[in-house]
């Protein structure tokens, strides 16, 4: 049974439909992707999966469990967490205070977030707002792992960092697969991805047009000029 099993979801917003019948499933500690052009329906796919947009047809099931229709915060007590595109953090509160304000009991601790962000441990005090953006998205990844989820959905992992710091959050992300961590991942740097992740999915016009392993996408680059055009 996959930790993460999507079966003909259908969804969309008012009277425009995204997705399509999207078949996807993800097994315990795998690090999947999930790629294509703007406005495929990527984060409408992640935003089907947590909870913030109920499928119009279609299963969800997490664990074994339905959890299509069920309310955001029900989904994330369920074992998935959120880091969502545009990080969303608390700018009003302190780096410390966005780390513990949903933390739970798990392997993944404050003393462990520091040692994979040392920066959050020394900007522990700052405001989220004084943050960089490269700083911002360490807190939402760190915020989402101290919820101790079985499965982390990444809504756009780096996009609009600085070429360095999207380095360092790949090495993080290396980092959190080594200790087990389900993760689906959504990001356009194709070459990072393959590095990290077991299998990948390609969304074109809400319907999954692709999918393999990262071994046959390194091998066919002529995926990446189809559904990226890259």
């Amino acid at each position: 049974m996959s930790l993460l099993e999507l079966t003909s979801v259908e969804a969309g917003y008012g009277a425009s439909q995204v997705l399509f019948g999207v078949d996807l499933f993800i097994d315990e500690g795998e690090v999947v992707t999930l790629l294509g052009r703007n406005g495929m329906g990527k984060s409408t796919t992640v935003k089907a999966i947590s909870g913030l947009l109920r499928p119009r047809r279609g299963s969800v099931r997490f664990n074994g469990c339905e959890v299509a229709g069920m309310a955001p915060e029900r989904i994330s007590r369920n074992g998935i967490g959120l880091v969502p595109e545009g990080r969303r953090i608390f700018s009003n509160l302190t780096v410390y205070e966005n780390l513990v304000a949903f933390a739970r009991r798990g392997q993944w601790t404050l003393q462990r977030i520091y040692k994979l962000f040392p920066v959050l441990e020394r900007r522990k005090d700052n405001m989220g707002f004084q943050l960089s953006g490269g700083e911002q998205q360490m807190l939402a990844i760190s915020r989402a792992l101290l919820t101790n989820a079985r499965l982390l959905l990444i809504d756009e992992a780096t996009e609009g960092l600085a070429p360095l710091i999207r380095q360092e959050i790949w090495r993080c992300l290396h980092e959190v697969k080594k200790e087990g961590q389900s993760i689906l991942v959504i990001d356009k740097y194709v070459q990072n991805l393959i590095d990290l992740a077991d299998r990948h999915y390609f969304i074109e016009n809400g319907r999954i047009g692709w999918t393999g392993s990262s071994a046959q996408l390194s091998e066919h680059p002529e995926i990446w000029e189809r559904y990226l055009g890259v």
